[in-house]
């Protein structure tokens, strides 16, 4: 009996170790990025968190900045019945989604503004994309720092195809 409790402490010990060393701003972005990708027409399983890597978090006046690469795992359970225990399919897909979030200084931070990006780890890695996503990064970095000019979430995103 002991020796079938040992596997099951040792996996919710190393998630709780990589839980510990993120901030509770940091694991936020993780779940919400999570909801995201779940509530996807085309994502059929559940996906649990590999790896996360490439976090950067910053503080200004205007708030907290959280950029965050999240790697993804397909389990065996469907999205629509979840269960307690799924296990990792490792031949499956491993998606991996860039998050970049803004949130403001109150209490209860607020989302200012938002980005993700989630596709296969060769997807991200396009030149393309990734020259897309950094802009859309810095553009979410900078909610909120116009003191007295209104942002509103996707302005960016909206803001492109007006004329000059």
């Amino acid at each position: 009996p002991v020796s079938l409790c040992l596997p099951l402490a040792l996996a919710v010990a190393a998630v709780a170790a990589v839980a510990a060393g993120q901030s509770p701003l940091q694991r936020r972005v993780v779940r919400e990025v999570l909801e995201y990708f779940h509530g996807r027409s085309n994502v059929h399983f559940l996906f649990k968190e590999r790896d996360v890597d490439g976090v950067i978090e910053r503080e200004d006046p205007s708030g907290t900045f959280v950029q965050l690469r999240l790697g993804l795992a397909q389990t065996a359970c469907r999205k629509r019945a979840p269960q307690r225990h799924c296990r990792v399919l490792e031949s499956r897909r491993k998606p991996t989604c860039l998050a970049c979030y803004k949130f403001d200084t109150s209490d209860v931070p607020k989302v200012l503004d938002k980005y993700h990006n989630c596709g296969p780890s060769h997807h991200l890695a396009a030149k393309e994309i990734r020259q897309r996503d950094e802009a859309e990064c810095r553009a979410v970095e900078e909610a909120g720092k116009g003191g007295d000019t209104l942002y509103l979430p996707g302005m960016f995103a909206f803001s492109r195809g007006l004329p000059a």
